[in-house]
């Protein structure tokens, strides 16, 4: 299975958020390193897993429901 690999500006254009929002706010807090991204070589440079990303954006809506104190979902 092909994976499609994006640079954060390519990312940015098919999610609609800012650049500098994917680098400071979603990166390691909602993209995870391994899951959603990597570093290929070692470097800085990112390239986020466009495949797991569109996954895992899809699948929050199917989950929909509201957050409880304890860690579960309370689905209405």
């Amino acid at each position: 299975m092909s994976q499609t690999y994006l640079t954060t500006d390519e990312l940015s254009g098919r999610i609609k958020y800012d650049s500098r929002t994917i680098r400071e706010r979603l990166k390691d807090s909602v993209l995870l390193e391994g899951v959603h991204y990597f570093r290929p070589f070692g470097g800085r440079k990112i390239l986020f897993i466009w495949e797991a990303i569109e996954r895992d954006m899809q699948s929050v809506g199917e989950t929909f429901g509201i957050p409880m104190a304890n860690g579960e979902v309370c689905r209405g």
